[in-house]
């Protein structure tokens, strides 16, 4: 399980390579090799501010080193790589056992730029000409246990390939679940359609829609949005308040259920759920409005912080969790949906009105989400086990490049059942670049992209569709677990200027304009009036000009028709001029052009969603999201009007239907993933904050939690997502390098595989069981987690625990180290072992010199330093034995 701690963040100036590779090598890699009694005298004591050109010596911690080149604050022994060469042990005869640390105790990050004015790089290749892999064997012989274990989980067997299990808990998987890790749907679904039930389409402005009005035959998902954090720190939807929507309300017309003791939504839904038992339906917490605060009871924001306060303490983060585990049961819900709209570290991202809480903590937000995620899959399976039913967690997330630079790698997907991608309001009236609202792919176009310079700094890649987004997130996660949004309304501009029937043209607002927080004075001219019905309101309550309808209002405004709902939205205004729909085969996107007034709408209709499931068939992604139920439409041909309908979803219901069982693995089928798995963790430390995090480059930590030593020389390979250009490399001197790239190129009309191959050798010193290794890895566009690790050594390959695989069994030495056991103290023959050791058996009382080779337990090991009385033991990674074969 990936492990989860507060991090520290740095820039990305230049940094001296001993502090990026950090305090886990410098140990491991310096042994002596002499022996103490003879051991030279010592050359001058290294500095970090001294500046040594090669053939320069110094020593640190009794070893002396000479300089291969100019080097300044590159710590010694840091790296087999590095500017300095071992010369042996120095000093006395009675060394002291060094320190193991390797933090400077300076900055290490130059004041000045470390590169020197003449060429450091050595005449001779500074790696060295004898590979570094011992001669023999440095780790036991990896051998399955083949003892079941009594405690497992029997629906381990219907567990999703990726997704942590909670440890201790009978998790009930297969509730819905089958033995492929595949989720069951309902209404002969192959794949997930989804949608967003809002809780204020009541009818007291505009038509109502209601839980009634639901296709619930061609669902297999609805989200109610939305419920809040409340001042306690708990979920909640105004449940104590008199007239609240979702459970004190009712609606003419409609009956409610007489058998539950709550009326409102919440009854009608699970009214309905009866009659649909297959259809789940989980309350969406958090949305744009209320992810930094929530209405209260009269409809008054209350600024409390919602996500960004509840998740700064753990404490509170458990008053959150167990009351959605309370939230779930009394209303008999299926689960959670998380909409925190966003834990970026980018300044002045979300909602203008959380700013002033958000931004003073960007630092901090990711990381904290991440807590949440990983309390909540807990105590939701916990809460699953005792109730004998599974209780989903899912989360809506954002799609934007730009937004998804500040969160880090993502490190929330082995939490979640699936992500829901907010891959719509990829354009809108906060700037004047006129975009499609949910472009499927690139064309090398996007306005806001060129502006930005951005197709020139990452070859072409453009990172504002869905095929972008879909690929970021299949990097982490296997594609069955991600589902694609779409918009059933429109964003749009007024008096666009240039573009092509107002794609790619500008719509700057005109002097005087207000434009909304957040945009800095530089929005765009946004839809107003009969473009733009389905309006938010600001603080004052006036309308926020941005083209938002629902689908079936823009069908009407094509037909020329008005409409008679249109007075109720307040809107006055007449049709003028002609709207003409348009749709673009390249990126799919679909919108709608008033050559007269100027005005552009884009949203999905037929062309666009039919275009968007056939993607996800053809992907194998889990299925399409609906941002919301209430823009669809039918038509009226009494009233000869476009209405409320299911016309759309009845047509993702046709084509998911047929479209076979989505992705299931996070590996494809090109890359076999071996059963046989290590523990091995994996950790992303470090991150620049978003708007500074160029290159990305942050501290990859690699933990091994096992019993088995990995030496030096073994192979690292994992996968990482094509929504990056493929240069996967490091600051630390392992030789990463990516070695298969899925994609190569620009993006328009959609990347072309799913993974880049990257992998490292691990340095001198290897990965002893209970040590890490610190990689500072750099790449240059967000991808999410690492998946498909394989590590390589003595002709094996095996998987690690990290990637959370399906059917792997974990290896194990054939006998443990620690303390003994049988032969712990010598044991057969004296040798520690099976009697046949080369070396002689390790006592207590012996003096061993730094190079010493020993035998115990069954493995012989050498001495990193002077030692006397020290077990050898794998347990202390810096301690002074380090694993040197079986025997």
């Amino acid at each position: 399980m990936l492990s989860i701690r507060s991090r520290a963040r740095s820039g990305v100036a230049a940094t001296a390579l001993s502090a990026l590779l950090g305090a886990s090598l410098t140990a491991v890699a310096v042994t002596a090799t002499a022996s103490a009694a003879s051991a030279a005298e010592c050359a001058p004591e290294w500095s970090a501010t001294t500046t040594y050109v090669g053939g320069k010596a110094a020593s640190l911690n009794g070893v002396n080193y000479e300089a291969k080149w100019w080097t300044v604050n590159e710590r010694p022994g840091a790296s087999q790589w590095g500017p300095w060469a071992s010369k042996g042990e120095c000093g006395p005869s009675t060394e002291p056992t060094p320190d193991p640390s390797v933090t400077p105790t300076t900055d290490p990050t130059p004041t000045t730029d470390p590169t020197p004015t003449t060429d450091p790089t050595p005449t001779t290749d500074p790696t060295p000409t004898t590979d570094p892999t011992p001669t023999t064997d440095p780790s036991p012989d990896p051998t399955v246990d083949p003892t079941p274990d009594p405690d497992a989980n029997p629906d381990e067997v219907c567990r999703p390939d990726g997704m942590a299990q909670t440890p201790g808990v009978d998790t009930p998987y297969c509730d819905i679940y089958d033995e492929n890790g595949v989720e069951r749907l309902p209404n002969g679904l192959d794949r997930r359609v989804i949608g967003y039930f809002t809780s204020w389409r009541t009818g007291a402005n505009g038509p109502a829609y209601l839980a009634d009005d639901i296709p619930w035959e061609s669902l297999s998902h609805i989200n109610y949005a939305f419920a809040h954090i409340d001042d306690n720190y708990e979920v909640s939807v105004n449940q104590d308040v008199p007239g609240n929507a979702a459970t004190d309300m009712t609606f003419p017309g409609v009956e409610m259920d007489p058998s539950l003791p709550y009326t409102g939504h919440f009854n009608l839904l699970n009214k309905y759920k009866k009659d649909n038992p297959g259809v789940k339906i989980l309350p969406a917490v958090g949305g744009w409005a209320e992810t930094g605060g929530y209405f209260d009871g009269n409809g008054d924001r209350v600024d409390n912080g919602g996500f960004y306060t509840m998740t700064e303490s753990q404490d509170r983060i458990n008053t959150f969790a167990d009351s959605v585990v309370d939230f779930i049961r009394e209303y008999d819900f299926d689960g959670i949906d998380i909409d925190y709209e966003y834990p970026t570290s980018n300044a002045q991202a979300g909602n203008p009105l959380d700013f002033g809480i958000a931004d003073a903590k960007r630092g901090e937000l990711f990381s904290d989400f991440v807590d949440l995620m990983k309390t909540l899959r807990e105590k939701l399976d916990e809460a699953g086990a005792e109730d004998g039913e599974y209780y989903m967690l899912t989360a809506a997330v954002p799609s934007s490049g730009w937004l998804l630079r500040g969160m880090e790698a993502f490190q929330v997907t082995e939490y979640v059942d699936y992500l829901n991608l907010m891959t719509y309001d990829l354009h809108g009236a906060w700037n004047e670049y006129v975009g499609g609202n949910g472009a499927l792919f690139d064309d090398g176009k996007d306005p806001e992209l060129a502006a930005a310079g951005v197709y020139g700094a990452y070859k072409g890649i453009g990172y504002l569709n869905g095929d972008w987004a879909s690929h970021y997130f299949r990097g982490a996660m296997q594609a069955g677990r991600i589902n694609l949004g779409v918009p059933f309304y429109t964003r749009g501009f007024e008096n666009v200027q240039g573009g092509v029937n107002g794609m790619g043209g500008r719509a700057p607002a005109p002097a005087g304009f207000n434009c909304p927080d957040g945009t800095n004075g530089k929005c765009g001219f946004g839809g107003e009036g009969i473009n733009n019905l389905w309006f938010d309101s600001d603080p004052q309550g006036n309308a926020i000009p941005a083209g938002v309808n629902p689908i079936w209002h823009v069908l009407n405004l094509e037909d020329g028709v008005r409409g008679d709902y249109v007075d109720s939205y307040g809107v006055t205004e007449q049709i003028e001029g002609d709207y003409v729909r348009y749709f673009d085969d390249v990126t799919k996107n679909e919108w709608w052009w008033n050559a007269q007034t100027k005005t552009f709408l884009s949203g999905d209709s037929n062309e666009a969603i039919a275009a968007k499931a056939d993607y996800v068939a053809d992907t194998g992604l889990g299925g399409l999201m609906i941002w919301e139920l209430a823009g669809d439409y039918e038509y009226n041909q009494a009233k000869g009007q476009y209405e409320m309908g299911s016309t759309l979803v009845e047509l993702m219901h046709d084509k998911l239907s047929n479209a076979g069982q989505y992705g299931a693995t996070k590996a494809n089928a090109d890359r076999q993933m071996p059963t046989e798995a290590l523990d091995i963790d994996i950790e992303y430390t470090e991150f620049a904050l978003g708007d500074n995090n160029y290159p990305i480059a942050p501290k990859v930590v690699f933990t091994n939690n096992g019993s088995v030593d990995i030496p030096a020389g073994a192979t690292i390979s994992f996968q990482y997502g094509t929504s990056d250009t493929g240069e996967m490399s490091d600051w630390s001197g392992f030789k990463t390098t990516t070695t298969d790239k899925g994609h190569t190129g620009n993006n328009v009309g959609g990347l072309d595989g799913d993974f880049h191959t990257a992998e490292f050798t691990v340095p001198l010193g290897g990965l002893p069981a209970g040590g890490e290794i610190v990689n500072n890895l750099k790449w240059t566009l967000p991808i999410a987690q690492f998946s498909n690790v394989i590590v390589s050594f003595d002709g094996a390959e095996y998987s690690t625990t990290y990637d959370h695989g399906r059917g792997i069994q974990v290896v194990s030495s054939p006998i443990d180290g620690g303390d003994g056991g049988d032969g712990g103290d010598g044991g057969d023959g004296g040798n520690g072992g099976t009697g046949q050791c080369a070396a002689t058996a390790w006592t207590a009382t012996a003096v061993y010199n730094g190079g010493a080779r020993v035998s115990y337990n069954g493995q012989e090991w050498t001495a990193r330093y002077w030692t006397q009385g020290d077990q050898p033991s794998s347990a202390n990674s810096w301690g002074p034995w380090a694993p040197a074969g079986s025997c």
